[in-house]
């Protein structure tokens, strides 16, 4: 459901969005072996951020390889389960309530997860581009 916002000019601006937990919005995502729900702030927000749950359908059976985002940055919120993330300074390990921010351009790579868990990931602006590099200097590929 959403509704448009009208301006006193009469310019007609994206609006509110509500999703419902009972008729989640698949979408195709970057990895086969999650599941990427829209929660709708690309279209409300005109492109201007993305939303979305991620959710394992299997545990990570290997890393996905070192990658970067082309955007201004990316937010995660663990839900539920464990990610573990590889910077090059180390890796993260991230539980049900804790959150990282990484800005668009730093090579991570995501090298374990719990079978099932469930994030929120937040990307400024919503159209965000992966893009596979070389691993840091002294780090596994």
């Amino acid at each position: 459901m959403s509704e448009a916002v009208v301006l006193d000019d009469g310019t007609q601006m994206p609006g509110y969005e509500v999703r419902r937990k009972d008729d989640p919005q698949f979408v195709e995502g970057r990895r086969n072996f999650f599941e990427y729900i829209d929660l709708g702030t690309q279209d409300a927000s005109d492109g201007k951020m993305r939303v979305q749950i991620t959710r394992a359908k299997q545990g990570l059976v290997e890393p996905t390889g070192w990658h970067t985002h082309i955007c201004e940055g990316q937010f995660v919120y663990m839900l539920e389960g464990y990610l573990d993330l590889a910077f090059a300074d180390g890796t993260v390990h991230l539980e049900a309530g804790d959150s990282i921010y990484i800005p668009g351009g730093v090579p991570h790579n995501e090298t374990a997860t719990s079978d099932m868990f469930d994030l929120i990931e937040i990307s400024i602006p919503a159209k965000m581009h992966t893009e596979p590099c070389d691993p840091p200097p002294g780090m596994p590929a």
